[in-house]
């Protein structure tokens, strides 16, 4: 297997515009864009470029190999910060073990705008290889629910979170 050291920045017009056009293979194409028009009106938004959308490129070859959305979730004290983390990788890219470094290098891109506790994210429940990587990169799993959206479809997922 190839390395892939990672670097990230703020998403760009041609970054969104390719994460938009991204295909992944069922059932992983619920991760599809343009199955989530909310998603799709969020990752198109260019006020969310560099503040909580962000590019990751191979950093030896400069190419866009995946996303990384931070969004810090309102602490109840200064010391007491969570980041909620989201994250894809190019379809071509899955699968091949690159998961756990991707999200240590999100992590690591957030400790150095801020000081969270703790990290956290949502997962489908069915996507073991994707739980498989979170796991890898200290995270474990905590409760199954289900988030109901504005539209008023109802997604189950699971919780997972670590110690920053």
């Amino acid at each position: 297997m190839i390395a892939i050291s990672f670097s990230v920045r703020a998403l760009a017009a041609a970054d969104a515009g390719a994460i938009a056009s991204w295909r992944y293979p069922p059932p992983y194409d619920v991760y599809d864009v343009p199955k989530d028009p909310s998603w799709e009106a969020e990752i198109l938004d260019a006020t969310r470029w560099g503040t909580s959308y962000f590019a990751v490129d191979d950093a030896e070859s400069g190419e866009l190999v995946g996303f990384l959305e931070l969004v810090a979730k309102e602490p109840d004290s200064d010391d007491d910060l969570e980041i909620e983390i989201g994250l894809g990788l190019r379809p071509d890219l899955t699968g091949l073990g690159f998961g756990p470094s991707l999200v240590e290098a999100g992590m690591a891109f957030a400790r150095d705008r801020c000081r969270p506790r703790t990290f956290a994210l949502d997962v489908f429940p069915w996507n073991e290889r994707a739980i498989r990587a979170y796991e890898k990169a200290g995270f474990e799993r905590g409760d199954v629910y289900v988030r109901t959206f504005p539209d008023g479809n109802e997604v189950t997922f699971l919780r997972m979170a670590r110690p920053a």
